[in-house]
């Protein structure tokens, strides 16, 4: 009984080592893959639209005030977290005032006005602080009516405007903003070809307006 007892012992150590090498390897699991995140880069030329309201910067009553909408274009530069560009604006307007005295009626109306102004901000990945400024414009109505007879006369003026925004990227190659901008546009004489000129004075505006840019290239760099 001793010596079939020893010999099984013998037999069992011999195969264990190979039952040990019969057993499957353990399957080699790769690490999973870490997520793309996106890194918004704000360089590039863009095209949008723009609206908003107007209304005039004025102790005086009545006050000019209405709506426009129209287009926008700009480009931008980044470097680090500092964004600077140019971009310019036009828009179709509605922004009005008439008064009445002694049955003479005098109109003002913009029927348009835009912008070409510098942006400089700072940009935290998909989001754009900034500050804006350069040269406005409108084209301004003036209309004159009594005893049922009325003459109009139209002006460009000129000046400057500054304000302030935030922009953010809501899609890939989509963003919108918000601004606003103080615009200060100069007299101009009316009806000076008629004898009776009419002085504007200094014509102030605040405007508040929001946008939808398409950004050209596509402006999102993925890495891990």
């Amino acid at each position: 009984m001793k010596k079939a007892l020893l010999a099984s012992a013998c037999l069992f150590a011999l195969a264990a080592p190979a039952s040990a090498a019969d057993l499957a390897a353990r399957p080699y699991t790769k690490a999973p893959v870490a997520p793309l995140a996106s890194v918004y880069n704000w360089t590039g030329f863009y095209l949008g639209i723009v609206g908003g309201g107007a209304w005039e910067a004025s102790s005086s009553d009545p006050k000019m005030q209405g709506g426009f909408v129209g287009g926008t274009a700009g480009y931008n530069w980044q470097t680090g977290n500092v964004v600077f560009g140019i971009e310019a604006d036009g828009a179709w307007a509605d922004v009005n005032a008439s008064a009445t005295a002694l049955g003479v009626t005098v109109a003002s109306k913009t029927d348009a006005l835009g912008t070409v102004r510098g942006r400089i901000g700072w940009a935290v990945n998909n989001i754009l602080l900034y500050g804006t400024g350069g040269y406005a414009w409108i084209d301004n109505k003036v209309t004159v009516s009594a005893l049922g007879a009325s003459v109009s006369d139209s002006k460009w003026h000129s000046g400057w405007t500054v304000g302030a925004g935030v922009e953010a990227f809501f899609a890939p190659q989509w963003s919108v903003k918000g601004e606003y901008l103080y615009r200060s546009l100069g007299s101009e004489t009316y009806f000076s070809n008629l004898g009776a000129p009419l002085a504007s004075g200094t014509i102030n505006f605040h405007t508040v307006q929001v946008g939808v840019n398409y950004h050209f290239g596509g402006p999102v760099v993925a890495k891990y």
